[in-house]
């Protein structure tokens, strides 16, 4: 995998949006303004929106060819050395007719988002190129009232820092409570953040396992088996997979679908470990867990593969960034979860 150049301040970024385009609409677009001045305050970095980013989202349904453009110019912009993605969706599979893997991979920089984006990290994965399951512009550099210490931590820690990443230890606090967007007011009301008396549950496994990442959104996941962007067999192997729920909290029956078909297509007895979030809101936290047990250990007679349950990433704030490719380890005996490596470069 080829990883991209880490951050510094004064470089320039590119905001994409690649599947729901409200970043532009009239009842939205103040939080984006919000996200871009954060991400310009904040973390030093000069905002380039592209053309089609701002189009609205009326104009964005109608054209999956104008969000697949911006995000192969943003690549092949010499000076932009990172792509955030505004928000995630329901449509980015749209975008696969008119994406270049050869662009991707011949101008390597950072890219981050998650949920739906999902998609655009399996393309850059295709094309072996190290991307970033993380922040969104609208969501989390928008945080209602101020951002998370805890996002802000990792965001600096992994893509301005070329030093291995290290361990990643559960936040003390999280919130999925949805404050409507559209109206302005519930921008200035900070969500009600509820303590963390869990933290990282082990759901079996015993010792240290390492792995290089992949995953994403369970249900984005299950749109693309059968594409193009769906890793081969042999991909899978010696990975550690990352699992997480949309806000539209899926029924642990879903759940149990999506992990039956891991299980035929021979996934999980290929991977070395599996790390899941914690449920936006933790609906269905006990159920999904009795479904991840169910199909692993039960049904695919895994009851060696080690599980870590209810972490701090996707759906639920604050959280942390998984970078694709990178070797991670699980600690079974320690419920710790740390990632080996860095996932840019040093180089100018």
């Amino acid at each position: 995998m080829i990883k991209p150049t880490k951050l510094k301040r004064g470089d320039k970024v590119a905001t994409v949006s690649l599947s729901w385009g409200g970043a532009a609409d009239k009842e939205f677009r103040y939080r984006y303004e919000i996200g871009k001045r954060r991400i310009e305050e904040i973390f030093g970095l000069k905002v380039i929106e592209m053309p089609n980013s701002l189009k609205g989202s009326e104009y964005l349904d109608k054209h999956p060819e104008a969000r697949a453009e911006d995000m192969m110019n943003a690549f092949k912009d010499k000076e932009i050395k990172a792509i955030f993605s505004n928000i995630g969706g329901d449509d980015t599979l749209r975008l696969l007719p008119y994406i270049d893997f050869d662009i991707i991979k011949n101008n390597p920089k950072i890219f981050m988002g998650y949920s739906d984006t999902t998609v655009n990290h399996l393309m850059c994965y295709k094309a072996g190129l190290t991307s970033f399951y993380g922040p969104s512009v609208l969501a989390e550099f928008a945080e209602n009232v101020q951002m998370h210490d805890y996002t802000i931590k990792w965001i600096e820690k992994v893509l301005f820092n070329a030093e291995k990443i290290g361990e990643i230890e559960s936040s003390k606090y999280w919130t999925s409570e949805r404050l409507k967007w559209d109206n302005k007011d519930n921008s200035k009301i900070k969500r009600k953040l509820n303590i963390e008396e869990k933290g990282y549950e082990l759901l079996q496994g015993k010792g240290k396992t390492k792995g290089k990442l992949i995953g994403g959104c369970i249900e984005v996941l299950d749109w693309l088996r059968g594409t193009e962007l769906w890793p081969k067999l042999n991909e899978w192997e010696n990975k550690i997979l990352f699992l997480e729920t949309s806000e539209e909290k899926p029924t642990p029956d879903y759940i149990r679908g999506c992990l039956r078909a891991f299980n035929a297509l021979g996934i999980f007895n290929k991977i070395r470990g599996l790390i899941i979030s914690k449920p936006q809101d933790e609906k269905y936290y006990k159920e999904y867990k009795e479904q991840y047990m169910r199909v692993i250990r039960d049904e695919a007679k895994r009851s060696d593969l080690p599980i870590l349950y209810n972490m701090n990433f996707g759906h639920t704030s604050p959280m942390f960034i998984l970078p694709y490719g990178v070797e991670a380890e699980i600690d079974c005996d320690n419920k710790k979860f740390k990632i080996n490596e860095t996932g840019v470069s040093d180089e100018f």
